[in-house]
């Protein structure tokens, strides 16, 4: 992290955290290489240059007790938000003066800092209210994963839709060969918000599109605010199920990661 108004100074990372997740319950807790996954997100965040503080927003004691043990910055948040960014709202309430707010994944434990850094250069232009990442695809079968949106952006690298099908729909090539007629693009879930845009799109109720793909970025881009967006070539490793911990963990071993 910098103190330097150079490396914008009023930039602050939220890792939202929450322990009773649907598919993977306690999973900021669980153990990675000797360390729990809170905290390698914690230190890898703490890592980029953009940042000048960073806090984990969660709603359980037992979480705030594992912050406490590795020396984190923690917020306590109310254990009604239906969102991260909903979490990020309130934490900017708590801590006021901040001009960008970095909502950060806590089930991303090997997120670069360099991902967290090139989104927050998104805002060196004032006119960007809300940003985030996305990436190219190269497989087929990252294209019909309904559980990696798809995202089409204009020639400003603004986002247009953001979809769990297949976008844009190639009219003349079998679905096989998509990937070679087109350039697609899978979203990453880092998000940055000015914080003004950020008490704003909090207060917006569900939209259609919403609900339709499960998307909150859909309500914002239904209510007439873009999101701009930056490629990434790093790839992401984020942990949703008990299954994807014991592949990531299996990896490790095999890698003798310490």
């Amino acid at each position: 992290m910098s103190d330097s108004a150079e490396n914008s100074s009023k930039t602050i990372g939220i890792i939202p955290a929450r322990f009773a997740s649907t598919r993977f319950p306690g999973k900021p807790l669980v153990d990675i290489a000797g360390k729990s996954m809170i905290q390698r997100v914690y230190e890898q965040a703490s890592k980029a240059t953009s940042l000048s503080k960073v806090v984990i927003a969660t709603d359980d004691e037992r979480i705030v007790e594992e912050v406490k043990k590795f020396g984190g910055e923690f917020v306590i948040t109310a254990s009604t938000h239906q969102s991260g960014t909903d979490r990020c709202a309130e934490v900017i309430e708590q801590l006021p003066g901040f001009d960008i707010v970095i909502n950060i994944q806590g089930d991303e434990p090997f997120i670069e800092p360099a991902q967290i850094d090139l989104l927050a250069s998104c805002f060196t232009e004032e006119k960007v209210q809300l940003a985030t990442l996305i990436k190219s695809i190269e497989s087929q079968e990252s294209i019909y994963n309904p559980n990696s949106p798809k995202v089409v952006i204009d020639v400003n690298g603004r986002a247009m839709y953001f979809s769990r099908s297949p976008i844009p729909f190639i009219r003349n090539g079998e679905p096989g060969v998509w990937a070679e007629k087109h350039q697609f693009y899978k979203h990453i879930g880092i998000y940055g918000y000015r914080t003004a845009s950020l008490v704003e799109i909090t207060k917006l109720p569900p939209s259609s599109l919403e609900i339709a793909e499960s998307l909150e970025q859909l309500r914002w881009i239904e209510n007439g605010y873009y999101i701009q967006t930056k490629v990434t070539d790093l790839e992401t490793v984020a942990i949703d199920t008990p299954e994807d911990l014991k592949k990531l963990n299996k990896l490790l071993k095999a890698l003798k990661l310490e």
